[in-house]
């Protein structure tokens, strides 16, 4: 018996920040009788953890083949803050009466840090800690996950507003003769784009070839590459397909244009900047099936994925219900006075660029299976589900084509 449940409230109402903003809240305690304490400690911590297995034959010195198997880590802390919202670590022993107990607190975090984001063999992550220190006693954890964004202004980066033609050709030979060309071209308005953004293909067809062409498919994939720097660095590539549609057939000697879309969910921008062991790119791979023995035709387009859109796309407000709003602190009414240091019309870009509306901060596909670390015991008892999804910001638009290039 004694504690009874811990909530912890963050001035966000989607728990996700800003690199360079402030969080505040409030820790409520419950116990359900007197809790002795030497006091409560709140630690928030960032990092990223890349983790994997590798396993390889080796001859022993008795000349024997035995499987060595290989565990490689990779660790970055990008800032850790510490305090006692009660008491202190020379402090003397503390009686707490059953009931709420409610400490506010705050945390500026740094300007520097990478996004949040979860993948198979690794992961950028942000926790609370809260720990009840007791004396001679085991002390009691509660943690929970929150989301950081790094702003990715895809403005101030002039390539992504040009158009990218992707031009794959090839003629095949069958019995010694050799066939005309299959040309087939793919075109997107731009390459940068933000969750929530449509993505418009054009794919045009000319095959003059003697073999069918029995599709053209398209896959947006988040690549992203791993790398380890203990005992040994190593590196491990990962390709996750995020979307995928297909088009055709075109017969030999058809031509024939087809526009397709695909629409960008919640992920986390390009790059990772500022994170040292996790790399994250996107792109839009294409790939032409054609029958017989011959080799498929391939290629790929780049795709940048930033958190603030391009300034002149125009935003779909013309139904106000599907306009995004701002939020209201669940803390508004206390003593934090509200989501002091969380302006997210100024960290989307809404200062900026007045008509990009605010967005919404929707849940990744990708999630972690446990946020567990290895320095939590069989003690920490973590707040709300086990597992967490970051939140990125999302878009609602009109259309995805970039606005007109300056002469």
């Amino acid at each position: 018996m004694g504690i009874k449940g811990c909530e912890i409230q963050l001035d966000n109402p989607w728990n996700t920040y800003y690199a360079g903003q402030t969080i505040n809240g409030q820790v409520k305690v419950t116990f359900d009788s007197p809790k002795k304490v030497r006091g409560i400690i709140i630690r928030f911590l960032g990092e990223a953890n890349t983790e994997w297995t590798e396993e390889r034959n080796v001859t022993s010195s008795e000349g024997k083949t035995e499987n060595e198997i290989t565990h490689l880590k990779g660790h970055e802390e990008y800032f850790k803050i510490q305090y006692y919202l009660l008491g202190g670590k020379n402090s003397s022993e503390t009686e707490l009466p059953p009931g709420t107990h409610t400490y506010p607190f705050t945390c500026a975090l740094p300007p520097t840090l990478p996004s949040s984001f979860e993948g198979e063999f690794g992961h950028v992550r942000y926790t609370i800690k809260v720990t009840l220190d007791r004396p001679w006693k085991f002390d009691q954890d509660m943690k929970m996950a929150f989301t950081v964004i790094a702003p990715v202004d895809l403005n101030l980066n002039p390539r992504v507003k040009e158009p990218f033609k992707l031009e794959l050709e090839k003629a095949f030979c069958c019995f010694c003769c050799r066939s005309g060309p299959l040309a087939v071209i793919t075109s997107i308005p731009q390459t940068g784009y933000v969750s929530g953004q449509i993505l418009p293909i054009t794919c045009e067809v000319d095959n003059t070839s003697n073999v069918n062409l029995t599709a053209v498919k398209f896959e947006l994939r988040k690549l992203v590459t791993f790398h380890t720097n203990q005992p040994r660095s190593e590196k491990r590539e990962s390709k996750v397909i995020i979307s995928q549609l297909s088009v055709g057939p075109v017969n030999a000697g058809e031509s024939r244009t087809f526009t397709q879309q695909m629409e960008i969910p919640a992920l986390p921008p390009t790059n990772l900047l500022n994170c040292g062991i996790i790399a994250l790119d996107y792109d839009l791979h294409v790939e032409c099936d054609v029958s017989g023995p011959h080799r498929n035709l391939t290629g790929k387009v780049p795709i940048t994925l930033g958190t603030i859109p391009l300034a002149a796309l125009k935003p779909q407000t013309d139904d106000p219900s599907l306009a995004p709003t701002q939020p209201v602190s669940p803390l508004g009414d206390g003593n934090l006075g509200g989501a002091l240091g969380w302006n997210v019309a100024d960290s989307a870009g809404g200062s900026l660029y007045p008509n990009i509306p605010p967005p919404q901060f929707v849940e990744t596909q990708y999630r972690a299976p446990t946020i567990t670390g290895g320095d939590d015991s069989e003690h920490t008892q973590i707040i709300g589900e086990n597992t967490f999804a970051p939140r990125y910001p999302t878009f609602q638009f009109r259309n995805a084509t970039a606005p007109a290039l300056s002469p």
